[in-house]
């Protein structure tokens, strides 16, 4: 991030914090001792959320695990209690249009403001940090052979493995990879916050990942950030199929299907030769494919994906907004927040994703390893 650009966020910070200062504290009532308190733990989160926006960035140290976690706790925190106290300003708007307002109702609710955060950021944190839940999603395609009837693709995307996702994490989440028994395991992007340098001991619990037809993997917006070259030569040295733009077939007593993927929709920004082609993914493969599937990290290409043909497209991206009120603005960037839909001949899957980015905290929408059945349609 530009420094420029980190200067003027901690001045933003600032400036919300001020306005929680004076819309909470006053009104509860804390006397001298309690209103410094206050001021200060605002001062101190004032700080550290701006420092949790380059977590990923910052040089490995003793004291930089705690700084992280501090950090980016302090954002889950700070975003419940701004959204908790416009909410708050807007009933006691209408509880003063209506003559129902009382100091004992300001009172009240300033203080209930920071604790309901408060429940909110620790469940948050307690539905962030364990295992992802298995989603099983039957997804119907016309004219299926019986020998594909079945196939399942399991789906992870969005680990982020990084600031506060480590090898303890990703390990966990392998394991219950492999007790699923795919026939094919598909990593949509986003897996990494970080340089090869720093996280491939965390990463390497991936080359354990087992399926009779392989592993494969697309990149991710955040692969871009990380250095996405270097990252596609670990995650192959790992074993995994990584797939730009490029598509592999697989058999089944002669049904055919294919596995296709894509580079990030937004890949050419970072490397114009990682530009995302559906059409191109496709090039190449036989007239008598029967299931068309691609891994597009974000929902977006579907758009793409419909006119190439495809009849599934597994994509992530969204964290399914990962916790309110993010999850409303979602739709002003992608087509899907999650779940199954069809654009006109084509199915599309958007996982809520297997870990977090950011705050570690997952409010109304938890995380999931996907498993995706083909059933004749």
């Amino acid at each position: 991030m530009p420094r420029s650009a980190f200067f003027k966020l901690v001045a933003l910070a600032a400036l919300l914090h001020v306005y929680l200062g004076f819309r909470l504290l006053p009104p509860m009532a804390l006397g001298g001792a309690g209103l410094a308190v206050g001021v200060a733990l605002l001062a101190a989160s004032s700080v550290l959320v701006p420092t949790g926006l380059i977590a990923s960035s910052l040089r490995r140290a003793h004291w930089t695990a705690a700084l992280t976690w501090a950090s980016l706790l302090s954002m889950g925190l700070f975003s419940s209690l701004l959204v908790l106290t416009f909410a708050r300003d807007i009933l006691l708007l209408i509880l003063l249009l209506t003559g129902a307002a009382s100091v004992e109702a300001t009172r009240l609710s300033a203080i209930g403001v920071p604790l309901l955060a408060l429940a909110v950021t620790a469940a948050g944190l307690f539905n962030a940090r364990r295992l992802a839940r298995v989603v099983e999603v039957e997804v119907p395609i016309a004219g299926l052979p019986a020998a594909l009837h079945g196939y399942t693709i399991v789906q992870i995307s969005d680990i982020h493995v990084g600031p506060t996702i480590k090898r303890n994490f990703l390990d966990a989440v392998v394991d219950r990879v492999n007790d699923l028994q795919g026939d094919a395991i598909a990593i949509t992007g986003d897996l990494v916050d970080g340089s090869v340098a720093q996280l491939a001991e965390h990463t390497a619990p991936l080359a354990r990942l087992r399926a009779r037809d392989g592993v494969f993997f697309v990149t991710g917006n955040h692969e871009y950030y990380s250095g996405a070259k270097s990252w596609i030569d670990e995650l192959r040295r790992l074993g995994l199929t990584v797939l730009m733009n490029e598509h592999v077939l697989r058999e089944r007593d002669g049904a055919l299907l294919m596995l296709a993927g894509v580079a990030d929709f937004t890949a050419h920004l970072f490397d114009s030769s990682h530009r995302s082609d559906p059409h191109q993914a496709a090039a190449g493969a036989p007239p008598g494919v029967h299931a068309r599937i691609l891994l597009a990290h974000q929902p977006r290409t579907a758009f793409e994906a419909v006119e190439a043909g495809y009849d599934l497209q597994l994509s992530g991206h969204t964290h399914g907004g990962q916790f309110f009120p993010w999850n409303l603005f979602v739709p002003l960037q992608q087509p899907y927040v999650a779940g199954l839909r069809k654009l006109r001949t084509l199915w599309v899957y958007t996982s809520r994703g297997t870990g977090y980015w950011g705050p570690p905290k997952r409010f109304g929408a938890p995380s999931e390893i996907t498993r995706v059945k083909l059933v004749s349609g």
